[in-house]
């Protein structure tokens, strides 16, 4: 195996505040259409809305007063990618509304009550505007 001349280094670089991790690479289909395709190392969003999810990709689960359920894991996980993707600015802020509203109808498809779902959009729509923001990139932090 090459090393690449980076993998030398005494020091990693790493992130915190996930909790889980892509297994398996997921693809969906989602209404946010970019005008170029959007390729990452963990993320590919194509100009017809085909999103890619890799192998590897960490989330931290539901945010909020919230419980982490098989009803929004899916869905979190979606929806944290297109905000990372807004935060990236590889998509526009205004395409919140649609990652906020396909959150509820993937929590209710993958069998969430709808008071529940209701109340999930509801609480994106209001309080996570700051995760969408630049500034709240995670932060790369080294060891040692």
């Amino acid at each position: 195996m090459d090393l690449e001349p980076e993998s030398l280094f005494k020091q990693i670089e790493y992130k915190i505040g996930y909790k889980y991790q892509v297994f398996k690479t997921y693809i969906c289909q989602t209404a946010i259409r970019p005008l170029k395709d959007i390729e990452t190392y963990y993320i590919s969003l194509s100009m017809d809305g085909r999103l890619t999810i890799r192998r590897g990709y960490a989330w931290d689960g539901p945010s909020g007063p919230t419980f982490d359920t098989l009803t929004f894991m899916r869905g979190s996980c979606n929806h944290d990618v297109k905000y990372q993707l807004i935060r990236m600015g590889l998509i526009d802020l205004s395409c919140r509304e649609i990652a906020d509203n396909e959150l509820k109808s993937d929590c209710l498809e993958d069998g969430m009550c709808s008071l529940r779902a209701w109340w999930v959009r509801c609480g994106v729509g209001w309080f996570a505007g700051f995760a969408a923001k630049r500034e709240n990139r995670k932060k790369v932090y080294t060891a040692p």
